[in-house]
């Protein structure tokens, strides 16, 4: 019968270099987050969340569900730990980026006091688009609200709270200045009228029914039927809407852009188009780490797709 082999764990402060812990007899199959919690225990003051413990002072993080044996280290590992502040759950952070935005709108919609002049408080605007504008911007602020609480599975359980803040301010923002523009007393219609706001209503529905499909497919295929967490890349399922799979690695955001695309087209209003550019500049972004990822981690992965938009991006 063999002797299980335990670590010695040794943990430094990343700048100082200075000894924080000294962790004795660990299991050689305890996680990182196992070692987080142990550590948690000596300073209380930094729960697991708050922890990033590396193998080297400048190197990457260590997830918390890898395995102490499995990690090039010997029976005694050093690792490296910093402080990452203060976090926040991703619903949280979600809940208040989201409500944050719908109601900002609401504020120029209804036209509260001292935000246009006091004749026009709580009056409304006659154009038809002005009103529909107003329930696509709420109903895609509810869906993203409903999906937070049903539908999404956050692989990273915080966020920082400094970040929390840049988030808000981005969402909030933006917010305001499209509504700002959008039921200003003095906003005109777009240029080709009814066949114009419906054409655009009609691809902003699509878009929309589009996106919450592919985050319902995501949220199904990273587990099996046990609950377990699975390690495979998206492949469409019989919802037609999945189909975009066999073309982009994150169709999520080919149709969160086309849904901006169709409110751009629908509102004709400059602000709304450059809300659009920024977050199609920011997807693309994460839509291109995550195509290499998946690249990377699955020798299979198809060669067709691209990251964000089919055959060119």
């Amino acid at each position: 019968m063999s002797r299980t082999t335990f670590f010695e764990v040794e943990v430094l402060d990343a700048k100082t270099k200075e000894q924080l812990c000294f962790l004795d007899k660990v299991d050689p199959h305890s996680t990182i987050g196992d070692i987080k919690s142990l550590f948690y225990k000596s300073y209380p003051q930094w729960y697991p969340a708050r922890q990033a413990l590396r193998l080297d002072p400048k190197g990457k993080s260590l997830r918390d569900e890898e395995v102490l044996q499995n990690l090039p280290v010997g029976t005694t590992a050093t690792m490296y730990f910093e402080d990452l502040g203060p976090q926040l759950g991703w619903t949280t952070v979600f809940f208040a980026e989201y409500i944050g935005a719908l109601l900002t709108y609401l504020l120029f919609f209804f036209r509260v006091p001292y935000i246009y002049s006091h004749t026009q408080a709580f009056t409304s605007s006659p154009h038809s688009v002005v009103t529909l504008a107003c329930v696509c911007h709420t109903f895609h602020y509810m869906k993203r609200l409903m999906e937070t609480i049903f539908v999404h599975r956050f692989s990273h359980g915080t966020m920082p709270l400094r970040t929390i803040v840049k988030n808000c301010a981005y969402y909030w923002g933006f917010s305001a200045w499209l509504a700002y523009y959008i039921n200003h007393p003095l906003y005109t219609p777009p240029s080709y009228g009814e066949l114009q706001v419906k054409y655009a209503l009609f691809t902003f529905a699509i878009c929309e029914m589009g996106n919450l499909s592919i985050h319902m497919s995501l949220s199904n295929h990273r587990v099996d039927a046990s609950g377990f967490r699975l390690r495979r890349f998206p492949m469409p399922t019989k919802n037609p809407f999945t189909w975009l799979f066999f073309f982009v690695s994150c169709p999520n955001y080919t149709y969160k852009v086309g849904a901006w695309v169709s409110f751009t087209v629908m509102t004709q209003c400059l602000p709304v188009a450059i809300y659009t550019l920024f977050g199609f500049i920011q997807m693309t972004i994460w839509a291109k780490g995550k195509h290499k990822a998946y690249i990377r981690e699955f020798k299979d992965y198809p060669s067709v797709r691209m990251a964000i938009i089919p055959l060119i991006l």
